[in-house]
């Protein structure tokens, strides 16, 4: 190859990856213009989803008082008696549910799913 080839196959590698450049570019733009107009609606959501996870913890709360009496005046065990029992069933329940839970998310991601969890956590990031 003589020298006067070399620069031109080096210019044109360089206009396309400069073009590529461009087109992520743009493309990382967009996306970030999208999680921008999104934002209220995200934030709006979340807000929502928090407030029907904190109402849900008090109704909880009150079913397990309601519970903690009716074992107490059921089995006419002292008031003690009756927390522990519930704590014991609670532990149960979380047990179970872990180990459930456990197993499901032990099964085998998908490449494509993982990498999709990583661009959506990279664009919420704003990386």
């Amino acid at each position: 190859m003589s020298d006067t080839q070399r620069p031109r196959g080096l210019g044109a590698a360089a206009r396309a990856t400069a073009l590529a450049a461009s087109v992520m570019d743009l493309h990382v733009r967009i996306a970030l213009q999208e999680v921008d107009r999104e934002k209220r609606r995200l934030i709006s959501g979340g807000l929502f989803l928090a407030t029907g996870g904190v109402s849900m913890l008090i109704a909880m709360a009150a079913g397990e008082v309601a519970l903690v009496l009716w074992i107490q005046q059921a089995w006419e065990l002292s008031l003690i008696q009756a927390l522990l029992a519930l704590a014991v069933a609670n532990l149960v329940l979380a047990g179970i549910s872990l180990r459930i839970g456990g197993q499901v998310l032990k099964g085998p991601f998908l490449p494509q799913t993982l990498e999709g969890i990583m661009k959506t956590v990279r664009a919420l990031l704003g990386r």
